[in-house]
């Protein structure tokens, strides 16, 4: 059973920080660390140890706070970032250093001006460099998305060699095509010598919109821990949404995967994430936007109003979410309307509803959204008509 559990690796304060104007200040940062360990988050990734001093002290005071889940700190393969990780991380209960480079043509050319065999040995150094501090040492090969898949594995070979315990695959562009992503977790599973030596990590990123399901085929294909953020924060376009992927993995059960998420906190706290870090959640958000369980169509509300699995395949309640909305529109059938009718206390028949229809119609479409005011209203000028007419 130990096998098919998929870590959940959050980097919410870390790479979710990296979104223009979500900057968190340390308190901030411990409050969201307490709440996504007891949410069951099994890696918190802190921050970036050496970026700045907050940063430093950031991760520093959440190793002292966190109880259960290991606390990690990003580096880059330079021997001054990881000592100063080591240092950030020295009171934590599980700590591990997150470091690595560059592995794509792109980087090794673009931004190092240098060759693979050089940035094959950086990445063994700075393995070992951080295994000076904790068993426990994540590495990264960034832009593996559009390396060469040769090339990829024997990076993942040295470093895991060198006592790396997680090798992280990330689509650093969004790049890829799950197919491809997939293809790419299954060949390093399939050609790296010393494979199950280390816990192969997804991260994804979001630019071409296919971060969660890049994510999910990675898993699919050998890997066993997800990067990701609450609301999909993160650069650019952002990252695996850790909402979404918890709850494929949960509701697609012939998968064969489990997390540990307390996914009844999966609302509360992206409420409070877009609170904190000041960026409001898009409404058709998946699992946490306000939209989510809303229905507004006539034919999806009649039919769900018969059958809710009709049209959610989710219980609002699994995901702490307020419940199951019909919104009137004018798009809205009669089913719909009645339904809101007996919610503030008018049961009328199927004939009234019937002539209530109308003038439902001449509103609806003057108005987006029709309001429990607006019905109340309605209601009370139909009923004196009625009165008249016995």
């Amino acid at each position: 059973m130990q096998g098919n559990q998929v870590f959940i690796f959050d980097t919410t304060l870390r790479d979710g920080e990296q979104v223009p104007g979500c900057k968190l200040n340390t308190l901030e940062k411990v409050d969201l660390a307490k709440r996504l360990e007891d949410l069951g988050v099994d890696i918190i990734e802190a921050g970036f140890p050496i970026s700045s001093p907050g940063d430093f002290e950031s991760v520093n005071l959440i190793s002292k706070t966190i109880k259960n889940a290991t606390v990690c700190g990003l580096t880059r393969a330079v021997q001054k970032d990881i000592e100063v990780a080591g240092e950030a991380l020295k009171y934590a209960k599980r700590p591990r250093i997150h470091t690595g480079i560059g592995t794509s043509d792109y980087h090794i050319k673009g931004k190092f001006n240098s060759n693979r065999e050089d940035i094959l040995q950086r990445a063994i150094q700075c393995v070992k460099w951080a295994r000076n501090f904790t068993d426990d040492v994540e590495f990264y090969a960034e832009d593996a998305g559009r390396t060469e898949d040769e090339y990829l594995a024997r990076v993942i070979e040295a470093v895991i060699k060198a006592g790396a315990t997680t090798v992280n695959i990330p689509d650093t562009t969004g790049y890829c095509l799950p197919w491809q992503y997939g293809a790419k977790i299954a060949y390093l599973k399939n050609n790296v010598s010393n494979i199950e030596k280390a816990v192969i990590s997804c991260h994804c990123h979001n630019d071409l919109g296919v971060a969660t399901a890049n994510a999910i085929s990675g898993v699919i294909n050998g890997a066993r821990q997800i990067e990701c953020t609450i609301n999909g924060l993160g650069e650019r376009a952002g990252n695996t949404s850790l909402e979404e992927v918890v709850m494929i993995i949960k509701q697609h059960k012939q998968l064969g995967f489990f997390t540990n998420i307390k996914t009844k906190q999966l609302n509360p706290l992206s409420r409070l994430v877009a609170d904190t870090m000041r960026v409001p959640v898009q409404p058709n958000k998946a699992i946490v936007g306000a939209n989510a369980f809303s229905h507004s169509s006539g034919i999806h509300q009649d039919g769900f109003l018969k059958d809710s699995s009709t049209y959610e395949t989710i219980n609002p309640d699994e995901v702490g979410a307020d419940g199951s909305k019909i919104v009137l529109t004018a798009r809205s059938g009669r089913s719909a309307l009645a339904h809101r009718f007996q919610k503030i206390g008018f049961d009328f028949n199927r004939n009234d509803i019937d002539v209530l229809y109308e003038s439902f119609l001449q509103l609806a479409d003057k108005k987006k959204e029709v309001e429990e005011a607006d019905l109340r209203n309605l209601a009370e000028q139909y009923q004196p008509a009625m009165s008249g007419a016995l």
